[in-house]
């Protein structure tokens, strides 16, 4: 039975499905560009704001497990999702069509990677990573007029269908065997060792959550979707939406017996391989921004696969630094590309040849996106450079030292493309024509919020000390 605790515990939850339906009542009675956007940024904020009171939870509700692990994923669901918002209104200014429908889409996909994160049923699982996943499909094909961005819509919306089989086939098999959903009751039907429909069935969700990770061989709709959605689309992407799979396959590591089998940690091993060195390989020769982000966000997530493998107590601690990192690194990268394709223009201004010369036009983004690629090479001082140190200190502990190296060997090659866009952006310019960010961008709060993100990787690179307390809090309050 539902009780005032229980609602107070996905009090979040219930205030940014509520902002929806007043941006859809909105919406329905009159349009507003402006309002609508405000609407849905306090939204997130009072969501934000309300996290706390969601801890410590006495009990939590049916089919959900409130955990420090869900609330400190909420938080960067909802700082990531808020950000989204804040450079979505400044790219939809140009947009020609209903701009007020895309806020729509955004807070609906953010109420299910509120419910996926803390979902403690595999039904529960699967209601919130479609009610992620749908609106995204809108999203990406938001510029429909666009013919780059309807084919990612399109081709997102058939290869997640596949996935959504695989991961539904694997939920059957599962409860076959033991006639329970929950993870609580399904870990207490095993009273032996998994056997072959057991390691099956987790095998395939394995499958089905890494298409939406990007994992190697599954990756392969990544640079196209990246590529072809609209820049805010992407950012919520590869931001909101792999955090919020991570998380929920890390639950499953953590709760369920028969993913800590030899066989099956084999078997992410070698996705995690695969995902390393060919995330970074493929993304050698990219000259397209959007499209070298894409591969780099493959392998990032590889190399958090180390924490699936371990699935040790670490494994949490190290998770949520490491997306900390990984989500504030991203968002400065992305929102760069985004304040320099806004307004919306057609096609997002992602050939790297644009950003030739950036400095010498405007230093502040020049430097918003040195910083940030720093970062995502893992470069001391920067943010970037502590989460793989957790990373490679998990895969140490655990003896995981084929990890270990492909982590390294990884970080290794990666470092060339991320040091070919940061010298692009300090070439003299060629002459050609070029698309520039608008001249008042400084006084845009997408701009502070730039300036804002490279800080935050700058300070975290310097003195971690209250991330890491913050997420060692947290780590010690999930069961």
């Amino acid at each position: 039975m539902l009780t005032t605790a229980h609602l107070v515990t996905v009090l979040p939850l219930i205030i940014v499905a509520s902002t929806a339906v007043i941006v859809m009542l909105g919406v329905a009675w009159q349009r507003n560009h402006a309002v609508t956007a405000l609407v849905a940024a306090a939204g997130l904020v009072i969501g934000l704001l309300t996290l706390p009171l969601t801890l410590p939870a006495a009990s939590s509700p049916p089919l959900m497990q409130v955990d420090g692990l869900a609330v400190m994923a909420g938080t960067l669901v909802l700082v990531s999702a808020l950000v989204t918002v804040i450079l979505s209104h400044h790219y939809l200014t140009g947009y020609i069509g209903p701009k007020e429908e895309f806020y729509l889409l955004l807070l609906c996909a953010t109420a299910g990677a509120l419910a996926l994160v803390a979902s403690d049923h595999l039904a529960m699982l699967f209601i919130s990573l479609e009610l992620l996943s749908m609106p995204l499909y809108g999203m990406l094909a938001y510029s429909f007029r666009a013919e780059r961005s309807l084919e990612a819509g399109i081709k997102y919306l058939l290869l997640s269908a596949a996935a959504t089989a695989f991961l539904l086939f694997g939920m059957a098999l599962i409860y076959t065997r033991t006639g329970y959903l929950d993870l609580a009751a399904v870990t207490g039907a095993l009273v032996q060792a998994p056997d072959a429909w057991m390691l099956a069935g987790a095998a395939l969700i394995v499958v089905g959550l890494g298409f939406k990770l990007s994992v190697v061989p599954f990756h392969l709709w990544t640079p196209d979707v990246y590529q072809g959605g609209p820049a805010p689309a992407t950012i919520f992407l590869a931001t909101v939406s792999k955090l919020a799979v991570f998380v929920v396959l890390l639950r499953l590591v953590l709760a369920a017996p028969f993913f800590s089998s030899e066989w099956l940690q084999t078997l992410i091993t070698v996705l995690a391989l695969l995902t390393m060195l060919g995330g970074n390989l493929l993304a050698l020769f990219q000259a397209n921004l959007k499209r070298l982000l894409g591969y780099s966000s493959i392998a990032h997530f590889g190399y958090l696969l180390v924490a699936i493998v371990a699935g040790n107590a670490l494994a949490t601690e190290t998770t949520g630094v490491y997306l900390i990192t990984y989500l504030v690194t991203t968002l400065a990268a992305f929102g760069v590309v985004t304040l320099v394709s806004s307004p919306f223009g057609g096609e997002d201004a992602d050939g790297l040849p644009v950003y030739r010369g950036l400095f010498w036009r405007r230093p502040y983004l020049a430097a918003v996106m040195t910083v940030s690629f720093l970062s995502l090479a893992g470069i001391p001082l920067t943010a970037g450079f502590i989460g793989k140190f957790y990373v490679i200190a998990l895969g140490v502990a655990d003896g995981r030292w084929w990890l270990v190296g492909g982590v390294v060997a990884g970080s290794a090659i990666g470092l060339y493309y991320y040091l070919r866009v940061m010298v692009t952006l300090y070439l003299p310019e060629p002459g050609m024509r070029r698309r520039d960010v608008t001249n008042d961008w400084g006084s845009r709060i997408g701009g502070l919020t730039m300036m804002a993100l490279a800080a935050a990787i700058l300070v975290l690179g310097v003195y971690p000390a209250p991330m890491i307390d913050w997420v060692q809090g947290l780590s010690g309050l999930t069961n």
